[in-house]
């Protein structure tokens, strides 16, 4: 019984960390200006955003 709990567990976890993984890689990065700080350019993974469509989360890049 042990050995059943055991490896539920461990593929509950392994779900979680393949889960946060996924969503980690699919951000997009942001890019900044330091002068203005208006953002510049969007790179996307997977998804169409724009500097006028910005996502909820994505990775802050600051650039010259």
């Amino acid at each position: 019984m042990k050995t059943i709990f055991t490896v539920a567990c461990a593929f509950i976890i392994f779900g979680f960390m393949s889960y946060a993984v996924n969503t980690a890689i699919h951000l997009p990065d942001v890019h900044f200006s330091y002068s203005t700080q208006d953002c510049v350019k969007v790179v996307n993974y997977g998804t169409d955003y724009t500097c006028e469509n910005l996502p909820k989360r994505f990775y802050h890049v600051w650039v010259e």
